[in-house]
């Protein structure tokens, strides 16, 4: 039977050694107030500790001093498994200084990986991750020097066919953030962005005999139609009432609760920009790109794009009548929208459902998807890109390997060279006025994110798309498909490859 607890009070059923889900997704829906309240805990009794924390799309506000941060930092957490450290920028910066063990599985594998154990099977089988860094023949999920834990991820023979075998370990409990709780301690999300895996996540949590915990924007007296109900009140253990913060009305448009129609969609996004101080500055290499890339768009297409540069696609699929004759979905769950990004990435304007995010793997882990457009920062002689690890820095796979495994068509937007990166265009003409000073072309990644050996055995179609040209993948490699006009072939592109390619 749940209580209703101060945060406080819910966080001291946390135990020394447990194993905690948290519901969040990058910088949104996160339970902010359970976070502080460990880590009030943690510096005043150093406990719990030992702990491992698992989260499929990260957990952070963009905010060293908030949410898990200062526990994190402290010292309370001995393992961390996660999909994406964007929204952590303290946690990511330690990751790498060996402070504990830190692990970095794709997105998708982590929330199929919670929907297993929720059935009482240990892992999820997948083909995502063959051949990029996190098959262990590779380089493995681990991130840092102290991180050799080889459970999470094995090689294993299915009637004949290879797939990774994704394992957790034993849920214990769990911080979830959700909308409301009725006399009975159901749990609904109505003015919430995506439930993420709340059932799952509560599901194994309650099959290992764990804790439960929810923070909630209040306690209601009806209940919810059943169907809304996310979190049914035999699986929770505790309630945590905390009075949410006052919403733009920009950002409670995200929440679904009044439509949007999709020629109102950018209009909403300015607001979304003025609301959470946002600054989009979009250049014209990032202009050119954006153009080009929507030209693959056809109509009835099912669509992802990606965050960056991919972003500018929308603008340019509005502008040749395509954006109301695709379907765009998000990761976290949400389909038939537009995607928000920034601070509120997840979230989606004008989304006609929103479901499970292990439901929206399912779609993506199969090919469901028509075309994807993502970003890339490293592309190397072999067509592999490495979206995930750049020098010094780690954000974290995120999505990216289960969007990427099958799609029929992949579009990767980068510029050809970044950092001081000039480029004019008049009348059609592009002209690079000057070079950036770190190549994005490559002989070899630093670490694989997406494998080309993997897309030409698919069979799928793989652009690369600057702006300055476009490469196609083949079995041989890159080859030349377009030069945009006022590009010099010679100087422009070939003199800057460290590698030949195929024109």
């Amino acid at each position: 039977m749940y209580r209703i607890l101060t945060a406080d009070e819910a966080i001291s059923l946390i135990r020394d050694g447990d194993c905690i889900c948290v519901n969040s997704f990058v910088g949104i829906e996160n339970p902010v107030e359970l976070h502080e309240a460990l880590n009030r805990r943690y510096e005043q009794t150093h406990s719990p500790k030992h702990l491992t924390i698992v989260s499929s799309a990260g957990f952070g506000v963009w905010d060293e001093n908030r949410n898990a941060e200062g526990y994190i930092r402290a010292g309370a957490v001995d393992r961390l498994i996660c999909g994406h450290f964007g929204a952590m920028p303290s946690t990511k910066k330690i990751i790498l200084e060996n402070h504990f063990e830190a692990y970095n599985l794709p997105l998708g594998c982590i929330s199929h990986a919670i929907r297993a154990q929720a059935g009482g099977i240990p892992g999820a089988l997948s083909k995502v991750g063959l051949d990029i860094f996190v098959d262990p023949r590779r380089e493995g999920p681990g991130i840092n020097q102290i991180s050799t834990d080889s459970s999470f991820v094995k090689v294993v023979e299915v009637d004949g066919e290879e797939f990774l075998y994704y394992k957790l370990p034993k849920i214990t409990a769990t911080l979830i953030k959700g909308t409301a709780a009725d006399r009975k301690g159901n749990i609904s999300f109505d003015d919430m962005y995506m439930s993420g895996d709340a059932l799952s996540i509560c599901q194994a949590v309650k099959s290992n005999n764990g804790i439960v915990i929810v923070q909630v924007d209040r306690i209601v007296d009806m209940p919810t139609r059943p169907r809304n109900t996310i979190i049914p009140g035999c699986l929770v253990d505790a309630i945590v009432v905390v009075e949410p913060e006052k919403r733009d009305d920009a950002l409670q448009a995200l929440t679904g609760s009044f439509e949007i129609p999709f020629e109102h969609w950018h209009e909403w996004t300015e607001k979304l920009d003025a609301a959470t101080a946002e600054h989009r500055r979009e250049s014209v290499a990032s202009s050119i790109i954006g153009r080009r890339a929507a030209q693959e768009l056809r109509k009835e297409d099912i669509v992802n794009i990606g965050i960056g540069i991919p972003e500018t696609i929308s603008r340019f699929a509005k502008q040749n009548g395509m954006l109301d004759h695709i379907t765009l979905t998000v990761e976290s769950g949400g389909i038939g929208g537009f995607p928000a990004s920034g601070k509120v990435f997840g979230a989606m304007i004008g989304a006609a459902s929103v479901y499970d995010m292990a439901n929206q793997f399912d779609l993506y882990n199969h090919g469901g998807l028509d075309i994807c457009f993502m970003g890339a920062l490293e592309v190397d002689r072999h067509g592999n890109v490495n979206a995930h690890r750049g020098p010094g820095a780690y954000a974290g796979i995120g999505g990216f390997a289960n969007i990427t495994a099958r799609t029929p068509i992949v579009v990767f937007c980068l510029t050809f060279n970044t950092k001081g990166l000039e480029v004019q265009e008049q009348d059609g003409n592009v002209t690079i006025v000057r070079n950036g000073t770190i190549p994005k072309f490559v002989n070899d990644v630093r670490s694989i994110s997406f494998s080309a050996r993997k897309a030409i055995a698919n069979g799928q179609k793989v652009l690369y798309v600057t702006e300055r040209c476009v490469f196609i993948l083949t079995a041989r490699g890159l080859k030349l498909l377009e030069v945009y006009p006022g590009v010099n072939i010679q100087k422009d592109i070939f003199a800057l490859l460290p590698f030949g390619v195929e024109a």
